[in-house]
């Protein structure tokens, strides 16, 4: 099992991509705290610490807003308290608001930014003020994955606030790596493009799956699992000289 005695923790794990990385991890052996601030996901179905378990894998749940630092320090020290080390942070924690730059307002921009910018400067942060105290494992101390977008990289379009947030993810990603290598820290992203999750509402309104579709060469579009397995491949040994990448995992869009 490639994680095999490591603790992860990850954002926004109770549902969509958040559920299905948290699901890969747990099968590959990894001991998972699922920090989010609901247990029952969107789109429905089995809670993802009852899915771990069934399936015979270890996890936690533990509410974390990932807004308040508190909250990220709490799920930090749960994951010591479980196996004395943080091996694997996931932040993948997310919002949207589909606006436009003149419709954004200053409650959306905080709301918006302050989960996709915010929520992963504090997490990022607790690890590594973590990680740093740790032995060395492999040639590392600790491992993060931040969850980014294509949409961090060209524009979102009708989704101003979104789009911001997540070129700063791709942004840290690069610091933090570069920054910390030398301490054995690695820090990567992985960048989705268009993902159908099961969720409802305006991400998958005809003109949205439409215009996904024209932008994705691959004749389909994604699912939580290509983007669960490229997290899983970030957060194992199998990368052993990769930091400070965005790897996208978009059927291509961005080469189109």
């Amino acid at each position: 099992m490639r994680l095999q005695d490591r603790t992860a923790i990850v954002t926004g794990g109770a549902s969509g991509i958040g559920k299905a990385i948290a699901m890969g991890f747990a099968a590959e052996g990894a001991h998972v705290i699922v920090a989010d601030i609901i247990d029952n996901p969107l789109e429905g179905g089995a809670k993802t610490v009852d899915a771990i378990l069934e399936a015979g894998g270890k996890a936690t749940f533990r509410e974390c807003d990932v807004m308040q630092s508190a909250d990220l320090e709490a799920a930090v020290a749960e994951a010591i308290s479980i196996a004395g080390r943080l091996d694997i942070m996931v932040n993948n924690a997310a919002a949207r608001c589909p606006k436009p730059m003149h419709e954004t307002t200053e409650e959306d921009w905080d709301r918006v930014v302050g989960v996709n910018a915010k929520g992963v400067f504090l997490g990022c942060r607790a690890a590594v003020q973590q990680m740093l105290t740790q032995d060395i494992r492999n040639e590392v101390r600790g491992r993060i994955v931040n969850l980014s977008s294509q949409h961090g990289m060209v524009r979102a379009p009708n989704a101003f606030a979104y789009g911001v947030g997540k070129s700063a993810v791709v942004y840290m990603t690069k610091q933090i790596a570069g920054d910390y290598a030398e301490h054995g820290i690695v820090c990567n992203a992985v960048a989705p493009g268009k993902i159908l999750t099961g969720k409802t509402g305006a991400p998958i309104a005809p003109k949205a799956i439409e215009y996904s579709h024209a932008r994705t060469p691959w004749p389909r579009l994604g699912k939580p699992s290509d983007v669960a397995n490229a997290a899983l491949f970030l957060a194992s040994d199998e990368a052993s000289y990769i930091t400070g990448e965005n790897l996208m995992v978009d059927g291509g869009w961005m080469a189109n």
